[in-house]
């Protein structure tokens, strides 16, 4: 009974991908919405993406530092135009992050542009 108690679910060191969790992009509001994107990252690094006017699936290979981040398509909700690109131009720059880093509840993905996601602690 012991040892299925302590399997319950993986321990999550604060310097490891945030894999089974949720984040949260740190950035400003865009005008006249409430909603900031979010990535939640599956077990297997599976991602469902909840942007700022769009949906979609995506997926995230890691190893040690480096990150790779495959975009699905994506669904347009009929958003204004000035979102609709800002969600274009957060999937291009995570498609071209080259490597990531966590610091406690910050997960940082350096490429053409830097982008912080902080953790969903909730």
């Amino acid at each position: 009974m012991l040892a299925a108690t302590l399997q319950c679910g993986p321990a999550r060191a604060d310097d490891e991908f945030p894999f089974g969790l949720e984040m949260t992009l740190d950035a400003e509001r865009q005008p006249g919405s409430k909603r900031l994107p979010t990535l939640d990252v599956g077990d297997s690094g599976e991602v469902v993406l909840e942007l700022w006017c769009k949906s979609g699936k995506g997926q995230f290979s890691v190893a040690g530092n480096t990150v790779v981040f495959l975009a699905g398509p994506l669904q347009d909700r009929g958003c204004p135009p000035a979102r609709a690109q800002a969600d274009d131009e957060l999937v291009a720059a995570l498609g071209e992050a080259a490597t990531w880093r966590r610091q406690g509840n910050i997960v940082s993905f350096t490429g053409a542009k830097p982008l912080r996601f902080r953790i969903n602690t909730n």
